[in-house]
């Protein structure tokens, strides 16, 4: 699933990337997609608790929490647009 070596699990906090990809082959990951985690979102990584799990990012101006596992189901290019 890792075509460029980044995915949602891999951003660092502030960081923003577009979604390239979805490995959808979980159900739970095809619910994430219905909530608008899909390929051309642009996603920003808000925050992680301690030890990483769970991360909290930024999509369409609302907060959604995922752990590491279903993060690494969304490949993404690094984003260097500014809002």
């Amino acid at each position: 699933m890792d075509h460029n070596g980044n995915t949602l699990a891999s951003l660092k906090r502030g960081q923003k990337g577009i979604i390239e990809s979805v490995d959808a082959s979980d159900p739970l990951i095809q619910r994430l997609m219905v909530l608008g985690l899909v390929e051309g979102a642009e996603i920003e990584l808000a925050g992680a608790a301690l030890g990483g799990d769970p991360m909290e990012f930024r999509l369409f101006g609302c907060g959604i929490s995922l752990r590491q596992e279903q993060a690494r189901h969304f490949t993404v290019t690094l984003s260097d647009r500014g809002d």
